[in-house]
């Protein structure tokens, strides 16, 4: 027995998606920061404080790997989301969403994805199956717009499958690889293989491979090719358990820059100070 209630009760209790919100930018909570200060001054900030009772250690050798998972991806969280598209050895075209992807560089333009083990028989999904035969894939950031499209390719479909026809999302060829993208998607990056590390458990079993791929070719909005808005973007970001985030609302924070600081009483008050410790 489930000890969750049915996802349609909870989910139609709660109001609808507010199609009408429009991401805006606003100030930071403390503009005038100051150097040393720490937390700013948010009604919320209180429950950050260092000093506040609870914590507790956990050792992943001591605990179950479920609950590990569990707490690695809500505690490591907004994470970007992205469509891996792949081409299998029969030519088929495969889609997964994976929310173990970032950026790894600009020089070589690198981007990195973390695949688990799946059915195959070298005991790989049919992602990193397909990238270490082919040696090429392509990534499409996931919208606002096909965030349901998105999650029914997460499906656990048996191989001959085709999950591009159950998302009802469009396949868009592809000039450096053979995969196609996803036409839907406003930022695709068709990829190399560069590298692939295989990660193990403690028992020597392979449990991820970690894949680096190298972009050949960029596919964007052409409006403004090197700044892409994300009030026009609209990504979504991977949360804990079945949650995603919408990007709603933005603030933006020049860096300090030392030369124009560094005499300042607010930057040498908190070097005398030090660093706080418990």
């Amino acid at each position: 027995m489930t000890k969750h209630r049915p996802f349609k009760e909870v989910e139609a209790e709660r109001p609808g998606f507010d199609e009408s919100f429009e991401p805006h930018f606003t100030k930071v909570a403390e503009p005038d920061f100051k150097p040393g200060q720490g937390l700013n001054d948010l009604p919320y900030s209180r429950e950050f404080q260092p000093s506040r009772d609870g914590f507790k250690t956990i050792i992943p050798e001591n605990e179950d790997k479920s609950d590990i998972y569990k707490m690695m991806i809500s505690g490591i969280t907004p994470r970007p989301v992205a469509f891996v598209s792949t081409l299998g050895e029969d030519g088929k075209a495969n889609i997964a969403p994976i929310s173990y992807f970032n950026a790894c560089a600009h020089n070589p333009p690198t981007v990195m994805i973390s695949v688990t083990k799946g059915k195959h028989q070298d005991g790989w999904k049919d992602t990193n199956h397909n990238i270490l035969a082919s040696k090429e894939f392509c990534i499409s950031i996931i919208s606002e717009s096909f965030l349901e499209a998105a999650n029914y390719t997460a499906i656990d479909a048996p191989p001959e499958v085709d999950e591009w026809a159950l998302a009802g999302l469009t396949q868009r060829s592809s000039e450096t690889v053979k995969p196609p993208h996803v036409a839907e998607s406003a930022f695709s990056m068709e990829c190399h293989l560069h590298h692939a590390h295989e990660l193990q458990d403690d028992e020597g079993n392979p449990t991820h491979l970690i894949i680096l791929g190298r972009v050949r070719e960029f596919v964007i909005d052409p409006n403004d090719p090197f700044k892409i808005l994300t009030e026009k973007l609209r990504p979504i970001g991977r949360l804990g358990g079945i949650s995603y985030s919408r990007t709603t609302q933005m603030v933006e924070i020049p860096r300090p820059v030392w030369d124009e600081v560094k005499d300042t009483p607010e930057v040498k008050e908190a070097l005398e100070k030090g660093a706080k410790k418990l």
